[in-house]
């Protein structure tokens, strides 16, 4: 997770096992949705951003279903802890840790973010 800098040429990037990695610009990000990004591995991430301009990228496959859908979850928060919750079967995700927060013993992968300028 990172705050983002609202600038137009800003670019979220993740850090992935070949270091950072540009996903998408800033711009595409808006609260209360995701953004899907195919990453060179071959998996996805489901970027989001919160209103108070903080980012987020968590897997985006959902594990209860095998679907590529968190990306088009509900974003909300409880007990301070933002989620997405899935728009199948509703289980929420920690968009912080990517802990399922209704079965603890399932998680997706969550990514370091950050925000750079062009």
């Amino acid at each position: 997770m990172t705050t983002a800098t609202a600038t137009a040429t800003a670019t979220v990037e993740i850090l992935g096992s070949d270091g950072w990695l540009a996903v998408c610009p800033l711009d595409r990000l808006t609260p209360g949705r995701g953004v899907a990004a195919l990453l060179p591995d071959g998996t996805q991430a489901a970027l989001f951003i919160d209103r108070a301009g903080r980012t987020y990228a968590i897997g985006n496959r959902d594990p209860f279903t095998g679907a590529q859908v968190l990306s088009r979850g509900l974003t909300g928060t409880s007990a301070d802890r933002p989620f997405v919750a899935s728009p199948l079967l509703k289980q929420r995700f920690d968009l912080a840790t990517g802990a399922c927060l209704d079965d603890p013993s399932v998680s997706v992968p969550a990514y370091r973010v950050r925000t750079r300028d062009a």
